[in-house]
């Protein structure tokens, strides 16, 4: 099996992980309540997807303060 014969640098490394970084998924405004979701992905806070309800979104109880 062949072996390296020398080490390969730090730069050469680093250019081959250029591309491995995360992208940022792709915003839109919803059409129900115009808050920011992901394209092609159902609201999640109001349920609607192409001017439809897909599921109930449950309300959020604010906790009570003592």
């Amino acid at each position: 099996m062949a072996n390296p014969k020398k080490r390969h640098t730090s730069t050469r490394r680093d250019k081959r992980r250029t591309h491995w970084k995360l992208e940022l998924k792709a915003l839109t405004r919803c059409e129900h309540c115009h808050e920011p979701r992901i394209a092609h992905r159902v609201c999640p806070n109001c349920g609607y997807y192409k001017g439809r309800q897909v599921f109930e979104v449950a309300k959020k109880e604010k906790k009570k303060v003592i």
